[in-house]
């Protein structure tokens, strides 16, 4: 369903996110880039970005990813994917946005994390709750002939209301 090779987007072609997101604090840091809280300066709206050097990191990888959040991602256990832009910088580097849905309740290894460090366990229903949005989210990426290749509790994220997402392609 979509290219694994060849360069078919052309990064140049996004529009510059300067204009709409504004950094406004670091959350982490993902597989191929930084991950920053954003705030959009026309709407007010909160989101994540994950900020990607595309002359190093590897283009297809990137560009499979873009391709699944911008197919997929209008179910409910798949992060939402609001945009893709382009900064350019002659000083740091070119830098790819992708900005998609912040899920301010971390991730399910933080969650597993937190209940150990305080001694505890994670009750059974709330394992078979994550774990059955966590394929949810699979079933609806399978249905659409895309694997998703590094699940993983770093890539199932929780978001403050108790959704379950998936994120990483």
């Amino acid at each position: 369903m979509f290219p694994l090779i060849g360069k078919t987007v052309i990064f140049d072609n996004f529009p510059d996110p300067s204009d709409t997101w504004e950094i406004t604090e670091t959350i982490g840091k993902g597989t191929y880039g930084k991950v920053f809280k954003v705030l959009n300066k026309k709407n007010g709206q909160k989101a994540a970005v994950k900020i990607l050097d595309p002359i190093h990191d590897i283009d297809e990888e990137i560009e499979a990813e873009y391709n699944i959040l911008k197919a997929l991602s209008d179910h409910p256990n798949v992060v939402k994917f609001y945009g893709i832009y382009f900064k350019k910088d002659k000083i740091n580097g070119d830098k790819l946005w992708l900005v998609l849905e912040l899920c301010n309740g971390g991730s399910v290894t933080d969650l597993v994390k937190g209940f150990l460090k305080r001694g505890e366990r994670m009750s059974e229903p709330i394992i078979a709750y994550i774990l059955h949005e966590a394929l949810m989210g699979l079933q609806h990426l399978h249905n659409n002939k895309t694997i998703h290749r590094d699940v993983k509790g770093n890539n199932i994220l929780l978001t403050t209301e108790g959704g379950v997402k998936l994120v990483d392609f």
